[in-house]
């Protein structure tokens, strides 16, 4: 009897080391497929589609991918290299990394999450400020201002709080927090201000 229970015993500790995709993942695959997601419709139009853009974003900004305007398909290649980006850093938050790394992760976590929640937020306010007449709107772009409040803000809100929260637990589970979190800061701050001077300036 001890001989079998010190073998079902030293056999047992096997078992928890089967690697199981915890619910502490979710947040960072959540991000990478939002970032997967948003990248299409970048590649999509940079080709030539038009393809939802027509009815979901600016006429000035479909008009621009349709004249093939070289320095704005490069922007369009550019974002959508972006957001594939944002899927990779979204992937390196599901787990701890090397010290090297983490540091980045968690810089560009952070950034991504305010700049997107910030953008998202800025979309919606417009709209409901449009829709409640406090703000005036061309009757052709009504319905534009529609799909800013109602698809592109809530879409840039929910992929910002999907990094907010990846970014979160990554942190959490680092030995060095102090170290990691100053670098969180550091990007989630040069966000705010990039953020902010592109809404001042109107450059963005």
């Amino acid at each position: 009897m001890m001989i079998k229970r010190s073998v079902d015993d030293a056999a047992r500790p096997a078992l928890h080391e089967t690697p199981r995709l915890g619910l502490g993942r979710w947040p960072g695959l959540g991000a990478a497929a939002w970032g997967l997601l948003f990248a299409v419709p970048s590649f999509a139009w940079a080709m030539g589609s038009d393809f939802g853009a027509q009815s979901t974003i600016s006429p000035s900004l479909v008009k621009l991918a349709h004249d093939r305007v070289t320095w704005f398909v490069a922007v369009l290649w550019v974002t959508g290299f972006l957001k594939l980006f944002g899927t990779l850093v979204g992937i390196g938050l599901t787990r701890r990394r090397g010290r090297g790394v983490s540091p980045l992760m968690v810089f560009c976590g952070g950034g991504a999450a305010v700049l997107l929640v910030w953008h998202g937020c800025l979309f919606v306010a417009h709209g409901v400020l449009v829709e409640s007449a406090v703000l005036s709107a061309v009757p052709d772009l009504v319905g534009l201002t529609r799909w800013y409040l109602y698809l592109w803000g809530p879409w840039f809100i929910v992929g910002g709080l999907a990094f907010a929260a990846a970014t979160t637990r990554y942190v959490r589970r680092q030995d060095v927090r102090r170290e990691v979190r100053l670098f969180g800061a550091t990007g989630a701050l040069g966000a705010l201000l990039l953020s902010m001077v592109s809404t001042v300036t109107g450059v963005g």
